[in-house]
């Protein structure tokens, strides 16, 4: 299982794209206080209900799965496409961040 946590940045609207696909899109920055990183995740189908009440701002854990797949141009060419699909979204607390250069001694004496 896969788990990243972070504050939500964007919100893309839902794309109908048959009776049968809809995907909708959100991005969220990562905790890390060195290398805070931007990951755009894909939710599908029934995981689109995740998304509905979110909004920029909130500060979510989600659990995902990687996904990849290859497509052959009708002139042949080979490419690969990878997807961060989102299965489950929780709404939690702002982390307190861990001082990155302190001792921590926690003996009681």
């Amino acid at each position: 299982m896969n788990q990243e946590k972070g504050t939500v940045v964007q919100i893309t609207p839902l794309q109908v794209l048959s009776e049968k696909f809809k995907k909708q899109e959100f991005t969220i920055k990562t905790f890390d206080e060195n290398y805070p990183q931007f990951v755009t995740f894909q939710v599908v189908n029934d995981k689109c209900d995740l998304v509905a009440n979110l909004n920029t701002g909130d500060v979510v854990e989600v659990n995902y799965n990687l996904r990849g797949r290859e497509w052959k141009s009708p002139e042949g060419v080979t490419k690969y496409f990878n997807t961060v699909e989102a299965w489950s979204i929780k709404l939690t607390s702002t982390p307190t961040p861990t001082p990155a250069n302190e001792d921590v001694d926690d003996l009681p004496f």
